[in-house]
């Protein structure tokens, strides 16, 4: 990798877990994928992508949406990220280190101190979730290697904390204090989530990317289809719709980036921590159905608009299925039996919402599930 792109690698820990150890998994996903002929994590060689203006000459409601989305800042410059335009000067103590990170012009610092002596390095890239509502982790290039910074910020207590995954104990050295080193193949995996056009071909250009994703990042590089369009080719449209995808394909699409039972093995992980992983636990549902459409992930959210955070907005889709037989139900998908206690703010007690430790956060759980006092998370 050229030594000019050396300064634009970052990786990320918060909100999505971490990205190390995924080798397996990540293959195994793609294979599943392969008749979707479209990995939102990477494009095939050559890809050409042409940029949300193009997008937005046809699909105008769709591009204006989804760029103020969470999704379409997962990934920052550091001079234009929303957390720190917010907090252009964030510091953190913990034991004998002194962290600063501090907003001056158009360069971001992250600096660490003992008191005797200090490291401070540019931050080349800052990685979010939920536009700063989880937190958003930041990532610089030293001495040659490539790191994720020890703390991040985390919206909960719109301050610093320690990065989810480092260990909270004092480190034993300045370095050490710093963050954590990275691979290459960890690298990838972060860019390839959380902007578009980063990987191709399995290599990493970040000269090339976009920050976030937008449209093509999960559509597919859009040179081809643009062509089709313009040739009158109707029929030929080369992009990929992922509302079309059946819901157990959905799982496994979305769940390239939000994880799916093949990343939850490759990393070990059980338990309370699993419920940030979305596709992994709506799958692990008792009513889940890979084939009935009102169990996939696009029932629910649409990638176009923000999460929406009112309970009750999701009655709807709760009362397709759980009609308790006032309404039939659509051809060939089963009614199942409506709630004795409720028919609103149904997620309130079917999908309780978990702190994950560290995180200042609570995710809200997708196995879907009768919930009972002294249950235990599983």
């Amino acid at each position: 990798m050229p030594d000019r792109l050396a300064v634009e690698i970052a990786v990320l820990y918060l909100a999505l877990g971490s990205c190390a150890s995924l080798d397996g998994a990540e293959n195994e996903v793609e294979r599943q994928l392969d008749r979707v002929k479209w990995q939102p994590t990477q494009a095939a060689p050559g890809a050409r992508y042409v940029g949300r203006e193009v997008c937005a000459q046809c699909h105008p409601r769709e591009t204006t949406a989804q760029k103020s989305t969470a999704m379409a800042h997962a990934l920052a410059r550091p001079a234009e990220s929303l957390v720190l335009q917010a907090h252009p000067r964030l510091t953190f103590s913990d034991g004998p280190y002194r962290y600063t990170i501090e907003q001056n012009g158009d360069r971001v610092s992250y600096a660490v101190t003992n008191g005797a002596d200090t490291i401070s390095v540019p931050v080349s890239w800052a990685f979010g979730y939920g536009l700063g509502e989880v937190g958003q982790t930041y990532a610089f290039s030293y001495n040659g290697s490539y790191y994720e910074g020890r703390v991040s910020f985390f919206g909960g207590n719109q301050g610093l904390d320690i990065t989810l995954g480092h260990s909270t104990t004092a480190p034993a050295s300045l370095k050490d204090a710093l963050g954590r080193a990275v691979k290459l193949e960890e690298i990838k995996a972060c860019f390839g989530c959380h902007s578009t056009g980063a990987v191709s071909g399995g290599r990493l250009q970040v000269d090339q990317l976009v920050p976030g994703i937008s449209c093509e990042g999960c559509h597919g590089p859009g040179a081809e289809h643009v062509g089709a369009m313009e040739a009158g080719k109707l029929q030929e449209t080369h992009i990929l719709n992922p509302g079309r995808l059946t819901p157990g394909d959905q799982v496994r699409f979305c769940g390239a980036c939000h994880r799916t039972r093949a990343h939850v093995e490759a990393i070990h992980v059980e338990g309370v921590p699993t419920v940030r992983f979305q596709p992994y636990r709506l799958a692990e549902s008792h009513c889940f159905n890979p084939s009935d459409r009102r169990s996939s992930c696009l029932a629910c959210h649409d990638p176009h608009q923000n999460l929406e955070r009112e309970p009750a907005s999701y009655d709807p889709k709760c009362l397709a299925c759980h009609s308790g037989g006032k309404g039939p139900p659509a051809a060939a998908q089963r009614a199942a039996p409506g709630c004795p206690v409720a028919v609103s703010r149904c997620i309130t007690c079917h999908m309780p919402r978990y702190r994950l430790a560290g995180s200042h956060f609570k995710f809200t759980d997708h196995r879907i599930r009768v919930v009972r006092l002294g249950d235990i998370f599983d």
